[in-house]
């Protein structure tokens, strides 16, 4: 199978000023995901869309294509990452021809490994491509132990009967990390997002690799997840 890896990255961050290209251990933050993808030895071609030429060097410095800056009406706070994928989609595909799997890799989740890239194409490939793939993970909150406010005071949104549940009788609860989102184009531009009522769980059990740097508090946990044993586990895949 053909797969595009496609990496977002739009300048103007303002919780972490130039987050994309700001240094954690020694790469710029985007790096650890181009790294990932081709170091995975299963994406056709790495591709980073960004509105910013000192991103847009900073990836090509590190092996990523650049198909042009991104438009700017793609570049605004609240632009859609699906008009963002097909733009960068629609510009390969018309230089390089089809393909048979998007596969969106957010730079904001720099310990996605190669493996877990492996593993996500491997499961895409063997359902043929049918059925979208989405990294999960465990819910640091289980459903039963939300709530909602309302007037009176507050309900639980799974009812009072599982507040007294213990945790180990729960049924499993899992989260979207926003680490891997694997599609096929045509999914892609027919339903316009890349959650469907099909969508297969890629699960990413390990809290680091399923990290999203989202906050300065965040980029504080990714240092200190680099100061531990994270460099063997992602050397691990450069095998």
């Amino acid at each position: 199978m053909k797969i595009l890896a496609l990496i977002p990255a739009r300048g103007g961050s303002k919780r972490i000023p130039g987050k994309n290209i700001k240094l954690l251990g020694s790469l710029p933050l985007m790096a650890w995901t181009i790294r990932a993808a081709h170091d995975s030895g299963v994406c056709t071609a790495v591709v980073v869309s960004t509105d910013d030429e000192a991103i847009a060097t900073v990836a090509r410095e590190h092996g990523a294509d650049i198909p042009g800056l991104r438009p700017a009406a793609l570049a605004t706070d609240t632009a859609g990452s699906v008009d963002v994928a097909l733009h960068a989609l629609d510009c390969y595909e018309a230089a390089h021809g089809p393909v048979d799997g998007l596969l969106l890799l957010q730079p904001t989740s720099p310990f996605r490994t190669a493996d877990t890239i492996r593993r996500g194409v491997a499961l895409f490939t063997a359902n043929h491509g049918r059925q979208p793939l989405v990294g999960v993970s465990p819910a640091q909150s289980h459903p039963a132990w939300c709530f909602r406010i309302t007037a009176d005071g507050m309900e639980p949104f799974l009812g009072w009967a599982a507040i007294g549940s213990r945790s180990q009788d729960l049924e499993p609860a899992w989260t979207l990390n926003g680490a891997f989102y694997l599609i096929a184009p045509a999914r892609l531009r027919q339903e316009r997002r890349f959650l469907t009522s099909d969508t297969m769980p890629l699960v990413m059990d390990d809290p680091r690799v399923a990290l999203d740097i989202d906050t300065p508090e965040d980029w504080a946990k990714a240092e200190c997840y680099l100061e531990s044993d994270l460099p063997a586990l992602t050397m691990q895949d450069r095998s």
